[in-house]
């Protein structure tokens, strides 16, 4: 038996395969008809009117072309289309339009250097620049939103929490700068992320550009990115595009988790110092007393979803090779696209509710006495009023506090007869402070008025944090603004350019 047969040479096999066509092909073919319709629109005509512009096509040929793509748009019901395995993809389809309007010769010309690798990341590319821009523009809605909040909530007060505990008191401005900071560190990593995003691989052809004297520069201008991309080897292989979107959703939708979560603790029939309106609360089916803050838990899942669909991007692309794959391709983009779905969900839905939201103040005074947790500052005045140490009268407040909670009491009105008691064993001589002073020093009011330094709850400290937020977020959002109106007259540019081009005989 001979051992050197080629099996090329019996292969009567016919492209493609069954099963082949529909596991792969076919949802190829559909992601891109829902996705990239649009993105393979602007793709060849500003393809066509670099081409023109740099001589490599003559203006008749472009006006040919130009005219046949406009005819595909008018007469091709692409949402109606059917994979039927005729053509490998959506691509070919559009070329196989082209040449049966103009002729395999012209038809053929448009794709002058230009390959579907470096179609392709360009599609990729405008799909996420898109999303970003949705999902960023509701993330800055969302720190409005926490800005405004922080500002009518400045003064309200809240109990601060550690380890599950009640730890001090503090105001629910203060706790949502706090949010506030965090989610704005997070719109800036979303910004940087789509700044990578926005250079453009068109030029880089197959993998190493071409011998045509195209214009890459131009081409990124006409469909809207900042740049090209410089190493053509790395417009088809480096996916850190995908990689740095994904980890700045990833770690957004991971913070803002955390206050959800506190949220609902803090909506608890035992903790209470959070109200939800009815317009958010659902009702049990059988048990009448019930009111569940269900949308809470409804932007946890979420966003732990996003979160799991943006680490599986990462996922997806660990371990691949540096070159073109389609491991970062059409089916794996789809799926990301999943993330910015649940995300403009958790975004959307955690503005309206922390808008509605209110403190409890009566639940919050309560908490606040059954816990003794300004305590603390009685601690500290020990120090700045009796020349203690801190941990002597670290060991003298928490005598008192352990004396107020063994009766249930209050520590303004139950707590002095246990100061003097603990003052003078620890220091074998008597307070100069007297009762009203002593029912001031451990007051919430008091707690929160004394922390005035940089970043504390204190009205002063608090306003001018909030006054930076603003200006940061106005930042962000002049920012945002600048990008789009450079990509729209872009998108006109481009318009202006096939439209003269499709004037001409």
């Amino acid at each position: 038996m001979s051992t050197n047969h080629d099996p090329r040479r019996d292969d009567k096999s016919v492209f493609p395969n069954p099963i082949y066509k529909e596991t792969v092909l076919r949802p190829l073919f559909d992601g891109a008809k829902a996705h990239h319709v649009d993105g393979f629109r602007r793709i060849d005509r500003a393809h066509l009117v670099m081409l023109t512009e740099t001589g490599i096509l003559d203006r008749k040929q472009a006006s040919a072309i130009a005219r046949a793509l406009e005819a595909i748009d008018a007469e091709v019901d692409v949402p109606a289309l059917t994979y039927t395995g005729e053509v490998e993809d959506f691509f070919f389809l559009i070329e196989k339009e082209l040449k049966r309007r103009l002729g395999p010769d012209l038809a053929g010309r448009l794709h002058t250097a230009r390959s579907r690798n470096d179609i392709d990341h360009t599609l990729f590319k405008l799909g996420l620049k898109e999303r970003i821009d949705v999902l960023l523009a509701k993330a800055r809605n969302l720190a409005g939103v926490l800005i405004n909040v922080a500002t009518r909530e400045q003064e309200t007060l809240i109990v601060a929490y550690t380890h599950g505990q009640p730890a001090q008191p503090t105001t629910f401005g203060h706790y949502l700068g706090a949010v506030i900071e965090v989610l704005l560190r997070d719109i800036e990593r979303l910004v940087e992320a789509r700044a990578i995003v926005d250079r453009s691989p068109m030029g880089a052809a197959a993998i190493t550009t071409s011998g045509f004297p195209v214009d890459r520069s131009r081409m990124a201008t006409l469909l809207g990115f900042s740049q090209p991309l410089q190493n053509s080897y790395s417009c088809i292989a480096a996916v850190d595009y995908v990689t740095a979107t994904y980890s700045a959703i990833e770690l957004m939708f991971l913070h803002l988790g955390r206050p959800i979560q506190d949220l609902q603790f803090w909506t608890s029939f035992e903790v209470g110092q959070v109200y939800v309106p009815n317009a958010f609360v659902q009702i049990s089916s059988i048990m009448p007393q019930k009111r569940n803050p269900v949308p809470i838990e409804h932007l946890r899942h979420l966003s732990s979803q996003t979160f799991g669909r943006a680490r599986a991007m990462l996922d997806v692309m660990h371990n691949t090779p540096f070159t073109d794959m389609n491991d970062s391709e059409g089916e794996t983009q789809a799926m990301g696209y999943q993330a910015f779905a649940s995300a403009a969900r958790v975004l959307d839905l955690l503005a309206a509710l922390v808008a509605d939201i209110r403190i409890d103040g009566a639940r919050v005074q309560d908490n606040i006495r059954r816990s003794c947790i300004t305590v603390t500052e009685l601690a500290d005045s020990l120090v700045r009023r009796e020349g203690l140490s801190f941990r002597e009268a670290h060991e003298i407040a928490a005598a008192v506090a352990k004396a107020v909670v063994a009766v249930q009491g209050d520590l303004a009105n139950d707590g002095y007869a246990a100061f003097l008691k603990a003052f003078a064993e620890a220091t074998k001589r008597e307070t100069s402070i007297d009762t009203a002073t002593f029912a001031e020093m451990v007051s919430p009011e008091h707690f929160v008025a004394v922390r005035d330094r940089f970043g504390g709850p204190a009205p002063k400290a608090l306003q001018a944090a909030l006054m930076q937020y603003r200006t940061q977020l106005d930042a962000l959002t002049s920012q945002g603004k600048d990008i789009a109106a450079r990509e729209a007259a872009a998108t006109s540019e481009l318009k202006d350019k096939f439209q003269a081009l499709l004037g001409e005989a």
